[in-house]
């Protein structure tokens, strides 16, 4: 509401202003060309007739100088035209109908009338070529006009005379008056359409801004299940609509949390209970001493199993506080691919796989970290073998496209339901919850390896049909061979 009335008040000063210095400009030519008019018709007049004295002369041809008067008014709505001797006494008054509240029914100014130029107004015309004003002329005139007096000099150079053009600006002043009341009521009227709607688009803006507010304090008090209402197609609107993404996110961030501490401390408990209850018996005397080593078998496997959780956790840890660092340097993905199947001949055979290797060349070399990447290869290779139904077709493919490896992992099993396939690589995630088939993982190799491939600028994804397949594919970017380099 400041800003609007500052803006009228701004606005009513600069068009009260224009129009003021346009009128009183328009006004002084106006007043100025009469004045030429009457000056010079006097002047040729005046010497044509070789009159001693500019007052006789006036006297003597009244009846000449009056209609010129009149006719170069006869336009002019309150002109009056002036004429004065030498001494700055009006002689003669014409124009419009109010030259007769100066002068008698002939024009001619009774001397009754005293009307005499203030001594500042005839000093001011005697040394200049001619007199602008806008006031009364010191009580020469009762109300405020717009003057303009031009001298008339005889031919020696003396002034003997003068005319003066003068119009009433109370017409003017009552039109502004009137403009300045006009512009202020209509921009108070626009000011109240403006605060109503201001209001209703505040609200509109500021309602969904206090949904947000109450719902991040629920989120702060753990209820990540609260939404804010999404109304329309703007940027307040698509704030809303990511912010209840974000808190979509947070709650299936705090659901795969729970999840992970749930899956975590099953790991855990599980060897722990297996190892403490083997080591109860051995010591008990309730395991005879002749089946101690298979005993002591299973749970140095145990053992092994919480040395394999605790080493995950850890190079979590490592990858969420940035410290591991990755040795960039060209090698062959396709020997390593070919080693990887060779470590999983056993597993391969148990389960009669179908075996398939293709690759665009023998040697197809990459720029990426190399144990890094082995541990992405390998843990995607070994849940394809884990997940393959028996006699099942599990291939590995590498391709070249443009200035990208891509790697791909297939295998013919139950797959992944379509619903679970955007969190695949999500952290705290395990899609096999019932812990039927994956009794060694803890859900974060996936994730491991979408962070490895995004430290390397690349791409991981997933697809499958569900009961069918699954293929599992990342990028890489391809290097020439280290000896060509």
């Amino acid at each position: 509401m400041l800003i609007n009335i500052l803006s009228i008040f701004i606005s009513t000063s600069v068009i009260t202003s224009l129009v003021t210095d346009y009128n009183e400009d328009t006004r002084t030519r106006t007043l100025s060309n009469v004045a030429y008019s009457v000056t010079d018709f006097i002047i040729d007049d005046y010497n044509r007739r070789g009159s001693a004295n500019f007052s006789a002369y006036l006297n003597d041809y009244v009846a000449d100088v009056k209609p010129i008067l009149d006719v170069m008014s006869i336009n002019l709505e309150d002109l009056v035209i002036f004429v004065s001797d030498g001494d700055g006494v009006i002689k003669l008054a014409g124009g419009s109908e109010k030259y007769m509240e100066y002068s008698a029914e002939n024009g001619i100014v009774p001397e009754a009338r005293g009307l005499v130029y203030p001594e500042s107004v005839l000093s001011e015309l005697r040394l200049s070529s001619g007199v602008v004003r806008t006031d009364t002329m010191e009580g020469f005139f009762a109300e405020k006009q717009s003057v303009y007096i031009l001298p008339i000099t005889s031919t020696e150079g003396k002034m003997v005379g003068s005319v003066m053009t003068a119009m009433p600006t109370s017409g003017f002043d009552d039109l502004l008056e009137a403009m300045n009341k006009t512009i202020i009521m209509s921009s108070l009227w626009l000011m109240l359409a403006a605060l109503v709607a201001v209001y209703f688009i505040s609200e509109r803006l500021v309602s969904p801004i206090r949904a947000m507010s109450r719902a991040a304090k629920e989120f702060a008090a753990g209820h990540f299940d609260v939404r804010v209402p999404v109304n329309g197609s703007d940027e307040v609107s698509e704030l809303a609509d990511a912010f209840n993404n974000m808190a979509g996110s947070l709650q299936d961030s705090e659901q795969m949390k729970q999840t992970f501490l749930s899956n975590v401390s099953h790991d855990l408990r599980t060897p722990m209970t297996t190892i403490s209850g083997f080591i109860d018996g051995i010591i008990d005397g309730a395991i005879p001493p002749e089946k101690h080593n298979h005993y002591l078998g299973v749970i140095a496997s145990e053992v092994r199993r919480l040395s394999r959780l605790v080493s995950t956790l850890l190079e979590i840890t490592k990858i969420q506080a940035g410290e591991r660092k990755f040795n960039m340097a060209p090698f062959d993905i396709c020997e390593q691919a070919r080693e990887i199947i060779i470590s999983s001949e056993q597993r391969l055979e148990a389960k009669r796989l179908d075996v398939r290797f293709n690759a665009d060349r023998d040697n197809m070399y990459v720029n990426a970290d190399r144990d890094a990447i082995h541990q992405i290869l390998y843990n995607i290779c070994d849940n394809g073998i884990k997940f393959s139904h028996d006699e099942g077709v599990y291939d590995i493919s590498i391709r070249e496209e443009g200035s990208k490896i891509i790697v791909s992992v297939y295998n013919e099993g139950d797959g992944i339901p379509e619903d679970e396939l955007p969190y695949v690589f999500d952290r705290f995630y395990k899609a096999d919850k019932s812990r039927g088939l994956d009794k060694t993982g803890v859900g974060l190799g996936l994730y491991i390896a979408r962070t490895i491939i995004e430290a390397h600028k690349e791409k991981i994804w997933v697809e499958s049909e569900h009961g069918k397949w699954c293929r599992f594919t990342f990028t890489l970017p391809k290097s020439s061979s280290p000896k060509e380099t």
